[in-house]
């Protein structure tokens, strides 16, 4: 059901629409009409301890934020749903150099991505780097990701994916809907726990030095 402010914003953006577009003929009544869009919004995280017990060898943040650099040019080694990961533009933040914005193009599997791939045709992806524990990821419909990386009191690391996917035509409370949110619960639960293990295997490969 649309909340009475949507449905105030829907509603007056026809009527104004309707005014300027269609005048009034030889008293012809103008007719107001209604649009009520359908879409659900799914907003997940998932978190996990860096270095587990019995995980080797032990990550550092400065190793964790390479990798996350790493993962914006990489995208298929680190998430097993992405296929293709191509580089379109990037453009320094001129009062941090350690921050960065990079356009990219990403390919997920049939069946397995956002609304905008869920054919598994190519989606624009907006990154922005915030050295030295976070990269947010923002796509065309509207739907956002960030990979955080966070400290406790006792120094241990932790991953964190938020996940606010957008699903257009996708009723609030279908089965459809409930579908989609499983598997976005999977995705986010696979998407971190590969980042981590694809991070510890490249500094176990001297891939990551730092």
């Amino acid at each position: 059901m649309q909340s009475p402010v949507f449905r105030a914003r829907t509603e007056r953006l026809v009527e104004d629409y309707t005014a300027s577009h269609i005048p009034p003929i030889f008293g012809i009544r103008r007719y107001r009409y209604y649009m009520y869009i359908k879409m659900v919004t799914f907003n997940l995280a998932y978190t996990a301890p860096i270095n587990a017990t019995g995980s080797s060898p032990t990550l550092t943040q400065a190793q964790v934020w390479v990798g996350l650099k790493r993962k914006v040019y990489r995208a298929q080694d680190f998430v097993s749903i992405i296929e293709e990961c191509n580089v379109l533009a990037e453009e320094q933040d001129p009062t941090s150099p350690d921050n960065l914005t990079v356009t990219r193009e990403i390919r997920f599997k049939a069946g397995s991505g956002p609304a905008a791939a869920s054919g598994g045709a190519p989606v624009k992806e907006v990154c922005v780097y915030f050295a030295p524990c976070r990269v947010d990821f923002k796509q065309p419909d509207g739907s956002t990701i960030s990979n955080i990386v966070s400290e406790d009191e006792k120094g241990e690391l932790f991953m964190t994916y938020v996940f606010g996917w957008r699903y257009p035509g996708v009723q609030e409370g279908s089965a459809e809907a409930k579908t989609l949110e499983e598997r976005d619960w999977k995705t986010a639960r696979t998407a971190v726990h590969g980042t981590i293990d694809t991070i510890r295997r490249m500094v176990k490969d001297s891939e990551i030095t730092t």
